[in-house]
């Protein structure tokens, strides 16, 4: 009778196939086109927001000139714009086509730096993690404005501890694609030593855009984003929607789903909805100005960035989707932007281990992929499969979300008895040039 396990010859090759950044360069091509696929042939429509609103607002644009952000309000800050049209270089029959090549591109960026270059070793599991979360969220992880915002958002924090000033451009550049990064920005702020270097940055990016947007003529329309979002109700994905769908699958008191076309989504109606919508924006306020309380008090505790960002900025990231009365699927992409953060400072030896974090991130990812896109009518038939299935992917966020919390309450209990930030040595190295003998050892 044969022993099946590996050979320990044959462990170590697979070992040194899986730490070779030509075999990660690779999965990541393979990754990224087995997902963009599915985008543009899969059922359910998942590039829906890409091929019928990114591109009638590129082309209404162009023929009308009148565009969005700059002549007329708009749901997005004005950056957001810019990658839209891009995707229309090769015209509207190649705009989805385009779109997840652009993806692509951005996407490469970041992998490049999650992966330090391939100059470090410490980190191969971290570009593992990201590639695995792509596959598990599927087509969405491509297919809206959130996959331009997410990587230049993952590079910013990457940069953080040897060129802030980076760090503050790049974030900032996040918030006026899509604006929760900037709940980002004020953590980093409040909690690293580098705050005035990432605000630099932070503020010369923004007064670009500023005069950018003012030049084009798009002044009046720069904060639009603000009341268009305030207007929304409650959808039927957010957390503290799932009551409600439960009452509407058992047609209790009245509750149902109507289409919203002017925000072009599905939302709930019926009693107590209106007043959910209404008090979960002061609501989530209220908790990411606590979190930020709770910063400013683990600095008072000398609590280090390294050990403090980490769960810091993953509790803001996951509190800004389980208050959200918007529950939109392509939400879960942000929660790679603190993973890969916490996976990647865990792997210098500092700030605690983010391993739970990163198998509830991939779980929430899978469980969405199980009702969207492929099965989404089914959910929106009340199907009560699918609620459960719902119901469980908003229950992980609220467990990924008190594990943060009670992440950062610990380090604040523990206060100065933590290891001191001699310096930038707590994240790995973006930087191409690094001189290859330091790290290629560690």
């Amino acid at each position: 009778m044969t022993d099946a396990s590996p050979r320990p010859d044959e462990r170590g090759a697979l070992a040194a196939l899986v730490r070779n950044p030509l075999f990660l360069w690779a999965v990541f091509v393979a990754v990224h086109f087995w997902i963009g696929f599915g985008d543009l042939y899969a059922p359910g429509f998942p590039m829906g927001d890409v091929n019928d609103v990114y591109k009638f607002w590129v082309q209404h644009g162009i023929t009308s000139h009148q565009w969005v952000g700059l002549d007329t309000s708009w749901v997005y800050p004005i950056v957001a714009l810019l990658p839209m049209v891009i995707a229309y270089a090769f015209g509207p029959e190649l705009y989805g086509s385009t779109w997840l090549a652009l993806v692509m591109l951005v996407d490469a960026g970041a992998f490049a730096v999650i992966m330090a270059f391939g100059r470090d070793r410490r980190v191969i599991h971290v570009a593992w993690w990201w590639l695995g979360m792509l596959v598990c969220l599927g087509p969405i992880a491509l297919a809206r404005i959130d996959s331009i915002t997410v990587p230049v958002a993952i590079v910013g924090l990457l940069c953080l501890a040897t060129a802030p000033r980076l760090a503050g451009v790049l974030l900032a550049v996040a918030t006026w694609i899509k604006v929760w990064p900037a709940a980002l920005i004020a953590a980093i702020l409040i909690a690293s030593k580098d705050r005035v270097r990432v605000l630099v940055g932070a503020l010369i990016a923004s007064v670009v855009v500023v005069i950018a947007a003012v030049a084009l003529g798009g002044g009046p329309q720069l904060l639009s984003f603000v009341s268009q979002q305030a207007g929304r109700g409650l959808q039927v994905e957010a957390v503290i929607a799932t009551p409600w769908m439960w009452a509407a699958c058992l047609n209790g008191n009245g509750t149902y789903l109507k289409y919203d076309t002017t925000i072009l989504t599905y939302e709930l109606h019926g009693p107590g909805v209106n007043v959910a919508a209404a008090i979960a924006t002061p609501l989530l306020v209220i908790v990411v100005a606590g979190l930020l309380g709770l910063s400013a008090l683990a600095v008072r505790r000398r609590v280090p960035a390294p050990e403090l960002l980490p769960p810091l900025l993953l509790a803001i990231t996951t509190a800004l989707i389980v208050f959200n009365k918007v529950g939109s699927p392509q939400f879960v992409t942000w929660l790679a932007v603190p993973i890969v953060f916490g996976l990647s400072t865990a792997a210098t030896g500092r700030g605690m281990s983010f391993r739970s974090p990163a198998i509830l991130g991939l779980l929430i990812g899978l469980s969405t992929q199980a009702f969207y896109p492929y099965v989404y009518s089914y959910l929106l038939d009340l199907n009560p499969t699918l609620l459960v299935v719902l119901s469980v992917r908003n229950l992980l966020y609220l467990v990924l979300f008190g594990w943060a919390v009670a992440a950062v309450v610990r380090l604040i209990r523990q206060g100065s008895e933590l290891p001191i930030d001699h310096g930038s040595d707590w994240l790995p190295s973006v930087w191409p040039f690094a001189p290859v003998a330091s790290l290629r050892d560690k």
